[in-house]
């Protein structure tokens, strides 16, 4: 069981930029591909960014591809999702996933394990 803790979500203005953090803890000795998803109001999950647990794959959604940069430290057990140039679209919860295994995927019914979410909201 790996448990998930999402941070640094806040309120920044169109332009700006965040760091989202995931620290996860528990049975971190196994393989984990891990992903960022999102979900704004009255809309579905969707994908955000996922890599590969030793990080040489990276895949990211259209909409956030140039501006998002996924990472992860694994001395740290922690994932980092860089966000840049944020649009009010971008406003969202965003949550850490975690999935058994070596590899990096985009579908989220893939994932084994949920963080609790993190607020980002992007003012115009």
């Amino acid at each position: 069981q790996v448990q998930l803790v999402e941070s640094g979500g806040g309120l920044v203005q169109a332009g700006g930029s965040l760091r989202l953090s995931c620290v996860a803890s528990g049975r971190t000795s196994s393989s984990y591909g891990m992903g960022w998803f999102r979900q704004a109001p009255g809309k579905e999950r969707e994908f955000v960014a996922a890599i590969s647990q030793i990080g040489s794959t990276t895949y990211y959604a259209d909409s956030v591809e140039g501006r998002f940069a996924i990472s992860r430290d694994n001395a740290k057990n922690t994932v980092r999702l860089q966000m840049n140039s944020l649009k009010p679209e971008d406003t969202a919860v965003y949550y850490c996933a975690a999935r058994n295994g070596l590899l990096a995927a985009t579908e989220i019914n893939k994932y084994d394990y949920w963080g609790q979410g993190t607020q980002v909201t992007v003012s115009s």
